[in-house]
């Protein structure tokens, strides 16, 4: 993992919530408004940003943690301004800091975790997962 980052680098992430991405489950729309599994997914695209950019060819990141707390909702339409802050590197994990906005409304508040590892570690780890099923 390249040593690129420091405490408090922030990244930008945009998104803007679609019909795929509102509160549904088993095809039945429960609310009109931006679903916990899409927010979280994009927080997470948020601080994937940092592993992106210093992960090694050999190297993958992985999530360790994820927290969100929701603040407003965010309807159809609306374009999510995800910001990562990089708290700390422990090891060869990323921590951040995450907020999310729609203009000045704030949609949520929250913490992730990944980590990099090599890819082969990472294969070696899936395939003894796959053969004790």
């Amino acid at each position: 993992m390249k040593d690129i980052f420091k405490a408090g680098d922030i990244k930008v992430h945009r998104f803007v919530v679609g019909d795929a991405d509102l509160a549904a489950f088993g095809g039945e729309l429960v609310h009109p408004v931006c679903s916990t599994f899409a927010l979280a997914r994009e927080i997470e695209q948020a601080s994937r940003l940092f592993i992106i950019d210093s992960k090694e060819a050999h190297e993958e990141g992985i999530g360790t943690r994820l927290n969100i707390v929701h603040c407003s909702p965010a309807l159809p339409g609306e374009e999510l301004i995800i910001e990562s802050q990089l708290e700390k590197i422990e090891g060869n994990e990323l921590l951040c800091t995450v907020s999310v906005r729609a203009g000045d409304r704030v949609i949520a508040r929250g913490t992730t975790g990944q980590k990099v590892l090599r890819r082969d570690k990472l294969e070696k780890i899936f395939n003894d997962l796959r053969k004790s099923c």
